[in-house]
């Protein structure tokens, strides 16, 4: 086994608690003229074209998603609801208790971490807002880099940016966008947060065929690095 050098987090239902839509996203279906309903089914099942940015830009990516919701926003609707957007999943974005403690003890062995997202723009726009930006030594974002997990260039990408190979790496997630498989593929060391309130977590893609490691919370993860040798 390689001795550790990185730990690689996913961000939504890992470093957050589980996530769900809140009542902002009705209220910008509404103010581009659309159905929120609508556009919840839209957006469901849009969500890796919109997380690798295949409809362009952030305010491009609302007028598409909007028309196919029947709605003809105008353009100051549209640079409206830009922000607005981003201000509703911030409002959705609950970090774990344990995230910023977990990050500052791993930093304090002398690991390397980084985050991998499958996102859409809004997270890149409030990430560097919160309290674990500072904990990161790097931040792959799906939406910036065109292509989504379980795609091994997102997770080689990370690796390239902290200066690893993926078998120095252990990749945590809930195990949405089947990305333990994934981390697994490329050699990383996967481990699934089994938090119990993700439950009820907005998931796309859900891995179900890993048969890893499991912790209940990111502070149990700290006793699973713990057992591996640390290169520093």
């Amino acid at each position: 086994m390689s001795a550790l050098r990185a730990v690689i987090f996913d961000f939504f239902g890992t470093l957050t608690r589980s996530v769900r839509r809140g009542p902002q996203h009705a209220e910008i279906a509404r103010a581009l003229g659309c159905d929120p309903e609508v556009v919840r089914g839209v957006l469901d099942r849009t969500f890796h074209s919109r997380a690798k940015g295949a409809f362009g830009s952030a305010e491009a990516t609302l007028r598409w998603v909007s028309e196919q919701a029947g709605g003809r926003p105008r353009p100051a609707q549209l640079r409206a609801a830009v922000p607005a957007r981003v201000d509703a999943l911030k409002a959705d974005t609950q970090l774990r208790l344990d995230a910023v403690s977990a990050l500052t003890e791993i930093r304090g062995r002398g690991l390397a971490t980084a985050l991998i997202s499958d996102c859409t723009h809004e997270l890149p726009a409030f990430l560097p807002s919160l309290p674990v930006a500072g904990l990161l030594d790097a931040s792959v974002f799906s939406v910036e880099v065109g292509f989504c997990k379980p795609d091994p260039r997102i997770y080689l990408t990370a690796c390239e940016r902290l200066g690893v190979r993926p078998e120095e790496c252990v990749y945590v997630g809930d195990g949405g966008s089947h990305e333990l498989t994934g981390a697994e593929a490329v050699g990383m060391t996967a481990v699934r947060l089994a938090a119990p309130d993700l439950a009820d977590h907005l998931v796309f893609g859900r891995d179900t065929r890993f048969r890893g490691a499991a912790v209940d919370s990111l502070t149990e993860l700290l006793t699973l690095i713990d057992r591996r040798p640390v290169l520093v």
